[in-house]
This record gives C-alpha cells, sequence and structure tokens, in this order.
C-alpha cells in the first residue's frame, strides 16, 4: 500500500465538470429598454412622424410633377451622391486622362 496522503481526487474517466457560473458583480453592459411612463404620448409621437414623412413625400411628388409638365425636355429626378466617398478614389465612367 502506497504511503503518504492523496495530492488530488480520482475522477472517473469520462466524467466532466461543469463550470462554474459567478454572476457578475455591478451593472450590466449594453443599452437599456426602458418602457415609457405614458404609452398614449408614444403613439402620439409615432403618429406625428408618420404624418410628417407622408406630406413631404406628397410635397416632393408634387414639386416633380409641376417641374416636369412646365419644362419642355422630360425630368429625371437623380438621387444625392454618397458623401462617404474618398476625394481621391476615381469615379466609375471617367478617364484619367
Amino acid at each position: 500500500m502506497a504511503q503518504g496522503s492523496k495530492k488530488f481526487k480520482a475522477q472517473r474517466p469520462g466524467a466532466t465538470k461543469k463550470p462554474h457560473q459567478s454572476k457578475q458583480k455591478g451593472p450590466k453592459k449594453g443599452g437599456r429598454i426602458i418602457a415609457p411612463k405614458k404609452a398614449q404620448v408614444v403613439e402620439q409621437q409615432k403618429l406625428k412622424k408618420g404624418l410628417e414623412i407622408a406630406i413631404r413625400n406628397k410635397i416632393e411628388h408634387e414639386v416633380t410633377q409641376r417641374a416636369s409638365s412646365s419644362l419642355h425636355k422630360p425630368l429625371a429626378v437623380i438621387k444625392g451622391a454618397d458623401t462617404k466617398r474618398d476625394p481621391g478614389a476615381s469615379r466609375p465612367g471617367s478617364s484619367s486622362k
């Protein structure tokens, strides 16, 4: 028989330990979703935002219709260019000469 005390516990083969889950102390990271105190106000703001978008789109449509009817050429509405593009980068379709 071996003399002295065991330095570690013997484990069964195939048995795995579950990691010990420690709870995080202090506040958690990330944003918080806080429910509004007045849900009716939130609904009013959502409705107002939707109406503003609809009115703006309607005005833009009317302006383009009036401009295209008064011009002898057909009006082509072009979206604005991306502002994130590098100023040194060449544009597609333009030559370097």
